[in-house]
């Protein structure tokens, strides 16, 4: 159970977007009468500047900050939220969590346009949600994406203005408008006005604001348990009610973002089971991958998250031929396996915490049992060691050759931790 004291401070920077009218008939003195909405950017601390943090990592804990944390309202008020979002966050549809009407999705320029990418922001753009291309270049390949741009915003300082000039007069055709972020002059806002940029963005106006709010802390052992069941092919409700219930900060979070205005429900939810029912399993799955993502890996490398969800689906994959434990105890087995690392505490004492079978605490604790040596075959294939992985092949009874198709299977399924499993849908 979380405790009254489990809190820390959660940052958001929020940075102002303001549109201006068209050249000649709109004071250059007045931006704060045209706000159209607020960048809000990931910081980790009180410094106001953007960590070196994985980029799904960084836009998770923005929407977690800004719509569980936060009052989403208090953050931008009755204006929009343009958020980053990296090719995996918009493949998964995370933006759709969030009301249309509100957010608005900024697709980072690394993102290439393939068949997924293009699908993702069809969907969007037919749900309502406004699509931008962030630090936009002219290239034939991002073409395909303009099909659905609202907006193009343009970097001044990676661009010259003649340059953005070019571009522009290439996509007037287009209902397309036009944005310049990193401003920092006079000039430059009068020669890009004059260009065909409608809004504007950058230190001229204003620096990022940094907010900062008290968040409560979810228990770890509860998120890692919550992220192992919403992983399942089908969700068990009363387990996802049970573990959610047990956790004051997962409750709090659940009940305010169902409860939000943006789900507009004539009658508030008043319990976490309907919560569930009203979500769905996709949404669901959704929203407890996002906060699993913030809390889990605060402080700690994303790497440690992402290899021991690559264990779990290599020892569950290996469950048709090993047969002394149930796919789901398998999973557990690897998805536990780096506990110790990740909570800064003996193994020993975590897995007693833990609803586990003794084999699977004694393999997780000792290495002990047919689950403690598949556990250290697992282990020993990861960096490498082939005569271990022989002794424990041997011994297992296990076809090598399976274990790099089990390998294989892990890497590409359990890869990127923030995602449910494509298989699990």
């Amino acid at each position: 159970m979380t405790h009254a004291n489990d809190s820390s401070e959660v940052h958001v920077a929020r940075q102002p977007i303001f549109t201006l009218a068209e050249q000649g008939t709109a004071p250059l003195s007045k931006p704060g009468e045209a706000l159209a909405g607020y960048e809000l950017l990931f910081r980790d601390g009180p410094n106001n500047a953007f960590p070196n943090i994985d980029g799904d990592v960084a836009t998770s804990k923005v929407l977690h900050h800004s719509f569980f944390a936060n009052d989403f309202d208090e953050l931008v008020g009755y204006t929009l939220g343009f958020v980053n979002f990296t090719r995996e966050l918009l493949v998964r549809g995370v933006p759709k969590m969030f009301p249309s009407s509100r957010l608005v999705v900024e697709v980072l320029e690394t993102v290439t346009p393939d068949a997924e990418v293009l699908a993702a922001c069809r969907d969007l753009t037919h749900a309502g949600y406004k699509v931008v291309l962030d630090d936009f270049v002219m290239a034939p390949e991002l073409e395909p994406l303009l099909d659905f741009a609202w907006m193009v915003k343009f970097d001044v300082r990676a661009s010259r203005i003649h340059e953005i000039a070019t571009s522009i007069e290439k996509l007037k055709r287009r209902n397309i408008r036009f944005l310049a972020e990193k401003v920092e002059t006079r000039e430059e806002l009068a020669a890009l006005r004059d260009v065909g940029c409608t809004y504007f963005q950058g230190y001229f106006f204003a620096k990022p604001q940094m907010m900062t709010r008290t968040d409560i802390a979810p228990s770890k052992i509860v998120l890692l348990r919550l992220m192992h069941e919403v992983m399942r092919p089908e969700h068990d409700f009363n387990a996802l009610d049970g573990l959610i219930s047990s956790d004051v900060s997962m409750s709090y979070k659940l009940m305010r973002y169902i409860n939000s205005a943006f789900f507009a429900r004539a009658k508030p939810v008043e319990s976490i089971r309907q919560a569930l029912i009203l979500l769905g399993e996709r949404e669901v799955r959704q929203f407890v991958m996002l906060v699993v993502t913030a809390r889990l890996a605060t402080r700690k490398p994303t790497e440690l998250m992402r290899l021991s969800v690559v264990r779990a689906r290599m020892c569950e994959h290996l469950a048709s031929a090993v047969r002394a434990a149930t796919r789901e105890e398998l999973f557990m087995l690897g998805l536990f396996s780096a506990i110790d690392a990740i909570m800064d505490r003996s193994m020993g004492e975590l897995v007693n915490q833990l609803p586990l079978s003794l084999p699977l605490k004694a393999a997780l604790a000792e290495k002990k049992g047919v689950l403690g040596g598949l556990l250290t075959l697992v282990l020993a294939y990861e960096r490498g060691d082939w005569s271990t992985v022989h002794q424990q092949a041997a011994a297992l009874h296990l076809d090598e050759s399976y274990l790099a198709e089990a390998h294989l299977h892990a890497l590409k399924a359990g890869g990127a931790f923030v995602a449910a499993d494509d298989e699990s849908e």
